[in-house]
């Protein structure tokens, strides 16, 4: 009998059993876009995805502050701006606080308030656009983590960790104060209609974690567990993204409460699919697979209907077959999206 991708992701994240795995394309960047339309012969994204059998529609947060108009580029921590734009971000830049020690000048930033940038009216009026047989997700991102790196500068904000975890853990609990009231906005909007949420920071490299684990655990992750409770109050889905080698970490996540780890990037060290169902699929799910890195930017059709045949074979369930990363780029040819997603159904 056919299902609802709704239904099909809900039962792929529980782990029983499904007509085929869930599916999620991803976010296409700009530059992406036309080729794919072009391609596939549709007119808009929402149009590919019902031609390619996607079960998963991400609603981004209106949110309203320019010149970037993202949530993800909600602080102007930089102290040399590159112009604002949401592709030119960086976290290596000299940051606001890269100079101070004392967690009681906190407030000598201009720190936003969510509620003068987002609107619970528009965000009940983007849910409510999403369709409703889909699983309707939140791109949230709430990277508490990412933005404190860039609040000091990446390479100083490591060293503060160490050398001064007061200051570090002052700026990173007012971000993650600022996130759990951008987000009750957006959930108090979508009640009855979101499924899920996509929170997260990248902590891993293509070869291991970027800090030690005990780090993560002391500095970041009560925040991160706050954020996910907020979510399961609304009973949400958590979809937790980090790139990179993120194993060590992945029973911290499971104790949290996540409900998927997004992605599984298929190059990174210990993040081979067979390893972490063996270690971990009994108790969470995964989103990922694919290499986008080189298989879909190079590889051949025939190359990508193997590997999801693979994966087929080692998540009959539990893992929502994927690009190995949220953004589909424009080197990535529409004819492998075709093979990746005829496979999948």
């Amino acid at each position: 009998m056919k299902i609802s991708g709704k239904e099909r992701f809900l039962a792929t994240v529980a782990r029983t059993e499904v007509d085929r795995p869930a599916s999620w394309l991803g976010l296409p960047v700009p530059d992406a876009v036309p080729a794919l339309l072009r391609y596939f012969n549709v007119n808009s994204i929402d149009e590919l995805k019902r031609k390619i059998g996607d079960d998963i529609y991400p609603v981004e947060v209106p949110y309203h502050h320019p010149p970037a108009n993202h949530i993800a580029c909600a602080f102007d921590f930089a102290k040399n701006p590159p112009g604002g734009a949401y592709e030119e971000r960086t976290l290596t830049a000299p940051g606001f606080f890269e100079d101070y020690s004392d967690p009681a000048a906190i407030d000598d930033f201009n720190w936003p308030d969510p509620a003068a940038h987002m609107s619970l009216n528009e965000c009940r009026k983007v849910i409510a656009e999403a369709p409703s047989d889909m699983a309707v997700t939140g791109i949230m991102w709430s990277a508490h983590f990412q933005d404190a790196c860039a609040a000091f500068g990446m390479e100083t904000a490591l060293m503060k960790m160490v050398t001064e975890p007061e200051m570090f853990r002052a700026v990173i609990d007012r971000i993650t104060e600022f996130y759990l009231k951008a987000n009750e906005i957006f959930y108090e909007a979508g009640k009855g209609r979101l499924d899920a949420v996509l929170i997260g920071n990248d902590f891993g490299s293509q070869t291991s974690l970027m800090l030690s684990p005990d780090l993560l655990r002391n500095l970041v992750f009560p925040g991160t567990r706050q954020l996910i409770d907020q979510a399961k109050t609304y009973g949400l889905k958590v979809i937790h993204h980090s790139c990179g080698a993120v194993a060590d970490i992945i029973p911290d996540l499971i104790d949290m409460g996540v409900d998927v780890i997004h992605p599984i990037q298929a190059l990174a060290n210990g993040m081979d699919p067979q390893s972490l169902k063996s270690r971990f699929g009994g108790r969470i799910s995964f989103c990922g697979g694919v290499d986008a890195q080189n298989l879909l930017v190079n590889g051949s059709a025939l190359e990508i209907i193997r590997k999801v045949n693979e994966l087929k074979e080692v998540f009959p369930t539990g893992l929502i077959i994927s690009p190995s990363h949220e953004a589909i780029l424009a080197d990535i040819p529409p004819t492998n999206i075709e093979a990746l997603f005829k496979e999948i159904s």
